[in-house]
């Protein structure tokens, strides 16, 4: 709650207001409770005596009774009492419109809060996704981060803030509503406020087991949300291998479980609301059975008109105290999403930034790994590293899968670090460098051609601002792709759908050297582009790479080896470290690993 309310309290002037238009209901809501006495005296001339002396001001509810029954005195006296009557009914209504004109304002300024806190919330959630280190979410499933950033902060506003609402509102109108009723009859209030705490201690041990039940159907639900994010993905080798019924079969059974779980929880739940009215019920009855005998006993302190009026004041508090009792088994259930919510903002990010970081803005000599190992858990992916690139010279990285290629690569634009040794560029530590800085000196074309569902233009111009068509045109031309885009229904302005699914995978591709090409990197990587790639779209894709890579520092990871022969150099990798190095001659000469794999390559 007190992280919650840390994103609350940036709209503290609309709490503020949410506060001061409570107390106008309030107010209004005693006045025409208050009314009711004098209205009920008048209907059954129970008090006929005249009221001459006008009370003296206080803030009190004595003052507010005291002087209703000397107007009403004076207004029978003066105009008789179906006049007086007339003019009751008339002052309700007015004060039952403030009332509710009240409570209009009082959710109005809150919508305020709850909007604008969960806004904030989900935007802190994007932004922590966005900076995480992908080795964040080796551990974690997609649906359930989609699930947390979606239906996690809808339980939070719709349980927490909810509450949030009552917290402000209820107890104001418990304290103002039971100081009415003590002015009322001291003796009647001091002996409900022994009864109702043992109503609320019997309420209150339902909620203990809500809060772990709900974090377990959350994270049920996540896991729904995961199997249909992977089926959606998955759905053309699910379809290819009949794995209809299986996957049926395992959603059914989460389904099943989750609704299991939901019950539970819906159930605990729903029962606070039916318990506390019971035991409101008992309590209400308890009064009137004491109530009715002060007066029977001759009581002076309380008269009957006065009595019911108590009794309709008390009813009142009935409802904010359930509700109250209702909020406290939401916030339980709420607490379940905020905590998996906190687990991702508090997540560590690995990947920092110092505090005086560098500006680089050019690449100008070398990049040099040195001694650098790098480890997931206790295994070593890379072990002593040692590799110079300088700068204009094309470096091919080549092995088996597995071998650390993708993983060195990875390590030069910081999306890990280095578990020992260092990486330097112009003679600096990689780590000295403002990320974006880092980031923005290199261009990166995958293996999975990574798009969005927006238009040719976007995909190509992403993450840059300000760029002309023409600039947009022209890095399409040089990566072979504006021929095919101009023969797209609206061209550049095309949507292309999700992940680029209404494209080729060739197409695909050259949208993202066009990308890089934008971006016109001084150093550019290129992970297996063309490895998943027909021999049509390999020859557009492999000439549109060599306008790319000249003049530009290129470290390129190669499963066809037939495409890197001409590189500066090559390196061989198996299980995490450089096993042989040197120009496409000097290996074949050497007759090792790279000799077997380019006989291999040819002989198949």
């Amino acid at each position: 709650m007190k992280r919650i309310l840390g994103y609350v309290m940036p709209y503290w002037a609309h709490l503020l207001l949410n506060v001061f238009f409570n107390l106008v209901t309030i107010f209004f809501s005693l006045f025409s409770f208050a009314l009711l006495v004098p209205f009920l005296n008048l209907l059954f001339q129970s008090e006929v005596v005249e009221v001459v002396a006008k009370p003296e001001f206080s803030l009190t509810s004595d003052y507010l009774m005291g002087y209703l029954n000397y107007y009403m005195s004076n207004l029978i006296h003066d105009h008789g009492q179906r006049y007086a009557l007339i003019f009751i009914c008339i002052v309700l209504l007015v004060a039952f419109f403030f009332r509710n004109l009240g409570r209009f304002f009082a959710y109005y300024s809150m919508a305020k809060v709850r909007v604008g806190t969960i806004k904030d919330l989900r935007n802190d959630l994007y932004n922590k996704i966005l900076i995480l280190p992908l080795s964040f979410y080796h551990k974690q499933k997609k649906g359930d981060i989609m699930s947390r950033i979606t239906t996690d902060v809808q339980e939070v506003e719709t349980s927490i803030l909810n509450w949030l609402e009552v917290l402000i509102k209820d107890p104001l109108t418990i304290i103002f509503y039971f100081a009415f009723l003590l002015s009322q009859s001291t003796k009647l209030t001091l002996f409900v406020l022994v009864l109702l705490p043992i109503a609320g201690l019997l309420i209150g041990r339902i909620g203990k087991a809500l809060k772990k039940q709900s974090k377990e159907t959350q994270g049920r639900l996540a896991g729904i949300t995961s199997t249909i994010e992977e089926t959606i993905s998955g759905l053309r080798i699910i379809k290819g291998f009949n794995a209809i019924g299986y996957l049926e079969r395992k959603f059914g059974e989460q389904n099943k479980t989750y609704s299991k779980s939901l019950l539970g929880v819906h159930r605990k739940r729903d029962m606070s609301s039916p318990l506390s009215e019971f035991l409101s019920a008992i309590v209400v009855i308890i009064v009137l059975w004491f109530g009715s005998n002060m007066i029977l006993d001759g009581d002076n302190s309380l008269s009957a008109a006065g009595f019911i009026s108590y009794v309709v004041v008390f009813s009142q508090i009935i409802s904010p105290i359930k509700s109250f009792a209702q909020g406290y088994f939401n916030i339980k259930k709420g607490a379940a999403s905020a905590d998996r919510i906190f687990e991702i903002l508090d997540a560590e990010e690995v990947i920092t930034e110092k505090d005086n970081a560098l500006e680089v803005k050019d690449f100008n000599t070398k990049i040099q790994y040195q001694d650098v190992t790098f480890r997931y858990g206790k295994d070593d992916v890379l072990k002593d590293i040692n590799l110079i690139i300088n700068k204009g010279k094309v470096i091919a990285l080549v092995g088996e899968s597995g071998g650390g290629k993708s993983t060195l690569v990875d390590l030069l634009p910081r999306f890990y670090d280095v578990c020992e040794g260092q990486i330097m560029i112009d003679g600096h530590d990689i780590r000295d460098y403002k990320i974006s800085d880092l980031r923005g000196l290199m261009g990166i074309v995958t293996q999975e051609s990574i798009l969005f569902n927006d238009t040719v233009f976007n995909n190509i111009a992403f993450g840059m601002e300000d760029v002309s068509k023409e600039a947009v045109e022209e890095a399409a031309k040089v990566a072979n792709a504006h021929e095919f885009i101009m023969e797209m229904e609206h061209g550049y302005d095309t949507y292309i759908g999700d992940r680029g699914m209404n494209l080729s995978g060739g197409q695909r591709q050259r949208l993202s050297i066009a990308r890089a090409v934008l971006k016109n990197p001084p150093i550019l990587i290129l992970d297996e582009a063309t490895s998943s790639l027909d021999t049509e779209s390999e020859r557009l894709v492999q000439d549109a790479l060599s306008k790319v890579m000249s003049q530009r520092t290129s470290i390129v990871i190669a499963h066809r080896l037939s495409t890197i022969q001409h590189a500066d150099e090559i390196i061989v990798m198996q299980k995490g470290q450089i096993i042989e190095r040197g120009t496409h001659e000097q290996l074949i000469a050497l007759n090792g690993v790279y000799k077997k794999l380019t006989d291999l390559q040819s002989f198949n």
